[in-house]
């Protein structure tokens, strides 16, 4: 019997905002960026999610004017939002859900190796991993070339190095296998 699916959304935003107080916007870059190897979300999903938690009584937010007329809302964590946090922080780790990956669903579908699309789907796909790879290293060097931001944002680190990691490896492996395929005539 499994369990319905928890809302992750609410908890990924209260950690954030137990960090620092943060406006949607900066959220959602957040999302783009950042968290975006490991968890997508998008502003439809963001948005309505910050009008519940702060109805929830979770966070609390403020307005600033920005400039001559734009009005900026900032989010905070409350004391509810806290220990609601801490509470999901301290659970059991959930069973892993699996990934929807074009590639790897095409792959199971080809019959064989002498296909001309598996040759395509597997540059293709190096090509794509390549990039990522590149955009990760690049983060890396922003993000973590000191000692001391490495040990001041460990969890950050961690989770950008095994992306890391896991890119090379995948890039490794997919290399080859390409490399591995029938010539074609």
């Amino acid at each position: 019997m499994t369990m319905a699916q928890k809302n992750v959304l609410k908890y990924i935003i209260l950690g954030l905002l137990a960090h620092r107080e943060l406006a949607g916007y900066d959220i959602k870059k957040l999302f783009e960026e950042e968290l975006g190897d490991f968890w997508y979300s998008n502003h439809s999903q963001i948005y309505p999610e910050l009008r519940h938690m702060e109805d929830d009584g979770l966070i609390s937010s403020r307005t600033e004017l920005v400039g001559k007329k734009l009005e900026k809302k900032f989010y905070q964590i409350t004391k509810s939002g806290q220990q609601l946090l801490s509470a999901w922080m301290h659970e059991p780790l959930s069973q892993p859900v699996p990934t929807r990956d074009d590639f790897t669903m095409k792959l199971y579908l080809l019959d064989s190796a002498a296909d001309p699309l598996t040759r395509q789907l597997f540059q293709e796909e190096i090509a794509r991993h390549e990039e990522k790879y590149q955009y990760l290293q690049a983060r890396w060097q922003l993000l973590f070339a000191d000692e001391e931001a490495r040990q001041k944002h460990f969890g950050h680190r961690c989770i950008l190095q095994q992306a890391i990691l896991r890119e090379k490896q995948r890039l490794d492996w997919l290399r080859q296998e390409l490399k591995n395929l029938p010539v074609q005539q």
